[in-house]
């Protein structure tokens, strides 16, 4: 690619240009400044270096945002080798597989995740290494306990005087080149890690810095809130900022509205990346209350005051998320219809926009002076789209994206990459929409299986029904969504049933213990919260699987 530059060489310039300003908080705890993230970063390549770490080879990171998990995403991609960034919400099952699926050499791990782990899981590992203190957990290899034990002597020795901007010196990275191993699930069988080279975190950011960079100012502020272990909180509330000369505050714990709320006022970041359940839950609980009395809806439908009152309300709005960002884009899972058509009648400033984890992610994005309703934008420079579809104007097909942001392929995985990147490179979404004759993408539908959360998760039903199905008396499963809940449809094993002489009741009572254990083994966004049982087997096509488009509304 002839436009390529480095990657790397982005986080090299803003440490270097930035060096005395903060770059990086704990909410209400500590802050690293840009020089502080530096030093930390040459550390941990002396522990790299010494532990035998070698450009290509995997670290793995499993733990709740952080000023050190940023610091070590930056620290493994700068000395060349591959991030393998693991949601702190899985389930230890899930962390092993993806640790030992990926190959990953050293492990990484928060607070709330270290005691839940047992190395033994995980024999191909060096060692385990404590995110809040960088200490050693596990080490299987006398030169990373040496390294460790020694590090600021081996660091003094590498810098006999001080440690200056001049000695800022990172991996140059080809486009190509493997950078991330970001995982769409955690279970073995339905694990696909995606494998994202250099150019699309570099075509992210070049996107970002070219159209975000000059309404978002370096020196200003910005929340991380999304998990960084999904790409969508990875490249806009951590890269782009971090190489931008933002200085970046982490929450550190679980975003309550609440706590969501009160950083938003205290911090005033000058962009917002949400997802639809935080802008809704604001506007439902802050807003709407106060705007549908009688005597709201009274001047909102006189003339002459009604633009004054809108002007009132955005302001609110506004202030709600801290009252000094350029826009809030929203993204990861549909937004409500009611709040989009309300966020638009006051015309508060925001946007929607459109990615996958197999780009790294973003696909289209439209500022939002130019964004259209029910829209998520237009494909970004650096990528095209089109719909496979006679019509893509008025007749659904599939979206299809090319470009700089698509993934080398999933990891291992031959087959899947088959069905998901054709031979001209284009890779095949499985979502379903329209695009209009300005090349506005309309999202309808998803003809995948994968469900969405309201804050933004993947969730794969067959992982949940695999599990569900070895239940006892269930026979088969499917699992749908209503709203934001989950919703399982079980055909129970009535000739068991009967054999045993079992009622209706005994089956339900059977069916919520089956619901209880399910969800001890599932992350929080994909529990099951009711379950339905019918008394007929599940609709098949000839291959024998379930028509599932039978059940989609059937609760």
């Amino acid at each position: 690619m002839e436009t390529y530059t480095s990657f790397n060489s982005y986080i090299e310039k803003s440490i270097i240009e930035n060096w005395d300003q903060d770059a990086l908080t704990d909410y209400q705890g500590a802050t690293l400044q840009y020089h502080d993230v530096a030093r930390v970063i040459e550390k941990l390549h002396i522990v790299f270096e010494h532990s035998g770490i070698e450009k290509g080879d995997k670290i793995a990171l499993c733990g709740r945002n952080s000023s050190h998990w940023g610091v070590t995403f930056l620290a493994t991609l700068t000395y060349g080798a591959v991030v393998v960034p693991i949601l702190h919400e899985f389930t230890p099952d899930q962390v092993y597989n993806i640790v030992n699926h990926s190959e990953a050499k050293l492990l990484f791990v928060g607070d709330v995740v270290a005691p839940t782990l047992d190395a033994e899981a995980m024999p191909a590992l060096e060692a385990i290494v404590y995110l809040p203190d960088f200490s050693l957990l596990l080490s299987r290899s006398e030169r990373i306990t040496f390294a460790r034990e020694h590090l600021n002597q081996l660091f003094g020795e590498k810098f006999p005087k001080y440690f200056r901007k001049e000695h800022v010196n990172y991996h140059k990275d080809e486009a190509e080149e493997l950078a991330l191993l970001n995982y769409t699930s955690g279970t073995t069988g339905f694990s696909k890690g995606v494998m994202l080279p250099y150019r699309a975190l570099w075509g992210n950011l070049d996107f970002a810095l070219t159209k975000l960079g000059p309404s978002v100012k370096t020196g200003t502020n910005m929340v991380s809130i999304l998990p960084m272990a999904h790409m969508y909180g990875l490249a806009f509330e951590f890269i782009f900022p971090i190489c931008h000369g933002i200085h970046i505050y982490f929450l550190t714990r679980l975003p309550s509205p609440t706590l969501i709320a009160q950083a938003y006022a205290e911090i005033q970041p000058s962009l917002v990346i949400a997802v639809p359940m935080i802008v809704e839950k604001i506007i439902r609980k802050k807003v709407f209350p106060k705007i549908q009395n009688n005597l709201m809806r009274l001047l909102l439908n006189m003339p002459v005051v009604n633009k004054k009152v809108k002007q009132m309300i955005c302001e609110q709005v506004y202030n709600a998320f801290g009252g000094k960002a350029y826009e809030i884009i929203v993204g990861g899972a549909a937004l409500n219809q009611e709040v989009e058509d309300f966020l638009k009648s006051i015309e508060f400033p925001f946007t929607v926009g459109y990615g996958a984890t197999e780009c790294a992610p973003l696909i289209s994005y439209r500022d939002h002076k130019e964004f259209v309703a029910k829209s998520c934008g237009k494909a970004i420079y650096n990528m095209e789209t089109k719909v496979q579809s006679p019509d893509p104007e008025n007749i659904p097909g599939e979206i299809l994206a090319r470009g700089t942001n698509v993934m080398l392929g999933y990891y291992k995985n031959e087959e899947a990459t088959a069905q998901a990147l054709d031979k001209d490179g284009w890779y095949h979404t499985g979502d379903l929409g329209l695009i209009d004759a300005e090349g506005n993408i309309f999202i309808k539908g998803r003809s995948k299986n994968m469900l969405l959360s309201a804050n933004g998760q993947n969730i794969y039903p067959e992982e949940i029904e695999d599990k569900l199905n070895s239940m006892t008396m269930v026979s088969e499963s499917i699992v749908v969504q209503k709203d934001d809940r989950l919703v399982a449809l079980v055909y129970p094993d009535m000739d068991e049933a009967a054999n045993l002489g079992f009622t209706d009741e005994d089956l339900e009572n059977i069916m919520e213990q089956n619901r209880q254990n399910l969800n001890a083994q599932l992350p929080p966004f994909s529990k099951i919260s009711a379950f339905k049982l019918r008394k007929e087997e599940f609709e098949k096509t000839p291959k024998k699987s379930i028509k599932r488009y039978l059940y989609q509304n059937s609760i």
